[in-house]
Order: C-alpha cells, then sequence, then structure tokens
C-alpha cells in the first residue's frame, strides 16, 4: 500500500514495463474553490491569512484567478466551489516532457474535466468532487498511482 510517508519525495515516477513513465498523484484531502476578480483588483486582504497548502493565484491582463481551499474562502467571494485536487508528487524535472498530455490524455478518455496549475516544483490537475472517482481509475487504468493523503494517518484511500 502507498502512504504519504513511504516514498522518497524526489521525482516519484517510474517507468513501467513498456518503459512509460508513470507517475505518482496524491489526493489532497481539502475541497478547494475557483474565482475570479477582475484583472485590476488588488490581492484580497484575507489572501495573506490563508496558512500553508495549495493556493494558486494567477494574474493576466484579463483576470485575477485564485484557487484556494473552500474553506477560506470569504463567502460574499463569486467562485466556482466543489473542486479535489491531484498533486502530481515531485519535484518534477523541467525536462520531462509530455507530463500533462499523460494525465490528461487518460481523464479526457474517461469525460473528466481538469483545471491545471503549475508551480515550479510539480503541477496539480483539480476536478469537479463527483468526478474524483471517475478520475482516479482513469489514471490508475493509465498506469499511475494515486494516494490518498490522509493528514490524521497518512494512509492510501485508493489502493
Amino acid at each position: 500500500m502507498l502512504s504519504c510517508s513511504s516514498l522518497q519525495p524526489l521525482n516519484e515516477t517510474a517507468a513501467n514495463e513498456s518503459g512509460m513513465i508513470h507517475f505518482i498523484l496524491n489526493v489532497l484531502t481539502d475541497k478547494f474553490s475557483i474565482c475570479r476578480l477582475p484583472s485590476s483588483a488588488k490581492l484580497p486582504g484575507w489572501l495573506p491569512e490563508i496558512p500553508a497548502g495549495f493556493c494558486s493565484v494567477t494574474r493576466t491582463k484579463d483576470e485575477l484567478s485564485i484557487v484556494c481551499q473552500t474553506c477560506h474562502l470569504p463567502a460574499e467571494i463569486p467562485a466556482e466551489h466543489g473542486w479535489r485536487c491531484l498533486q502530481i508528487a515531485g519535484p518534477l524535472d523541467f525536462e520531462l516532457v509530455g507530463v500533462m498530455a499523460r494525465l490528461t490524455t487518460a481523464l479526457a478518455a474517461a469525460d473528466v474535466s481538469v483545471f491545471v496549475v503549475s508551480t515550479f516544483e510539480t503541477d496539480y490537475l483539480l476536478v469537479k468532487a463527483e468526478q474524483l472517482p471517475a478520475a482516479v481509475t482513469a489514471l490508475k487504468q493509465a498506469g499511475h498511482s494515486v494516494r490518498q493523503c490522509d493528514t490524521r494517518d497518512h494512509t492510501d484511500a485508493y489502493g
């Protein structure tokens, strides 16, 4: 059984029998929301209050997008709620090619929509909560490992 603490954190990828790289994905326990603010908006005052964990802030000429745990998002902020997050165990080497293609191809074949966020060390796939079981199944069938990182006991709910 995989657990969040049983594997080395460095570039947790491996080649299967066919030589294809497979990835290890951690299902984060929290629910997430994605909000869109005007591009001219100042960073919200509540943002620095979010404790450590996954949170993404992206500004473009068109918008200010914030992805954070739903429990930290003020109720008055318009947002798309009900997302779950899969973190690719990393760090990932910048030379790796096709990471998102491998993962999203499997998800697309299972009719699972994704919202992707990349950071310096790794990538995150957000799927609607009701699609999480289908996403986990599709990723496992494609040869990837998926583990539920439960902060209480670090057990793997997905085998």
